[in-house]
């Protein structure tokens, strides 16, 4: 395998037909591959987001990472679009499902794809990474702490969102959790109570709660970064997509 890549940014006509900007990256050989839509985190469509989408395209992945806020303005910088979206509670549950569906059409149209879609999310992305996989026909999906799946947010919480436990009958696929044993959102608790309805409905899953790691744990820019966990987490995602993202 080589990790030579060609990266850049992308127009994919999302929910309703909207364009969004949007952060490829695919291997430059001709075999085929599987693809990967990167949901990004509540702070939004960052540099950090866009080095994990290259990560996916060195492991011989076509990856994009459609910008969720694009609707808040062209030209305007990703914070004060983050903060606009923020401001209106988030990405409603319907737009992003249909934005998710453009990323992937956009990878299926691409020369060496195989057919295989991917998807994967971090923070709020991680509960959007459900949300997904329970409404569209994919093939693997990796949930990296998303909360409020099972409990609404607090009150005060920058989010809109509703549980989606409800709609756990309906995954499409099969799915990785990976979270951190002193996250808040979601607690241990949260992430138990899934897996006892993902395993009620027969659902193929695998959870792994790492210790000494809190919520955005994979996040090398932040604080809350925690090697041990991100290191073993990484291993966990390329070996999950690797089993269902073949040809």
């Amino acid at each position: 395998m080589t990790d030579a890549m060609w990266a850049g940014t992308v127009a994919v006509t999302g929910h309703e037909g909207a364009e969004l900007e949007a952060y490829a990256a695919r291997p430059l050989d001709s075999a085929p591959h599987g693809g990967v839509v990167v949901i990004h985190h509540m702070p939004g469509y960052d540099a950090a987001t866009k080095e994990i989408v290259r990560r996916f395209a060195a492991h011989g992945y076509a990856a994009i990472c459609p910008n969720l806020y694009s609707r808040e303005g062209a030209g305007v910088s990703p914070d004060d679009q983050a903060a606009a979206a923020r401001a209106k509670g988030g990405v409603p549950d319907e737009q992003l499902v249909g934005d998710v569906a453009g990323g992937a059409a956009y990878l299926n149209g691409l020369e060496h794809a195989n057919g295989k879609i991917g998807v994967i999310g971090y923070c709020s992305g991680g509960r959007q990474t459900f949300l997904a996989a329970c409404s569209l026909q994919i093939d693997a999906a990796v949930d990296c702490y998303g909360a409020f799946v099972v409990n609404s947010p607090p009150a005060e919480f920058p989010l809109a969102a509703t549980p989606l436990i409800s709609r756990a009958a309906d995954l499409s696929c099969p799915l990785l959790g990976l979270f951190g044993a002193d996250d808040q959102f979601p607690s241990p608790e949260e992430v138990g109570v899934l897996s006892t309805e993902l395993d009620k409905l027969g659902k193929d899953h695998e959870f792994h709660v790492f210790p000494d790691a809190g919520h955005g744990f994979f996040s090398m820019d932040r604080p809350a970064y925690r090697p041990a966990a991100a290191v073993e987490g990484w291993k966990k995602v390329f070996d999950f997509f690797g089993r269902h993202l073949a040809a």
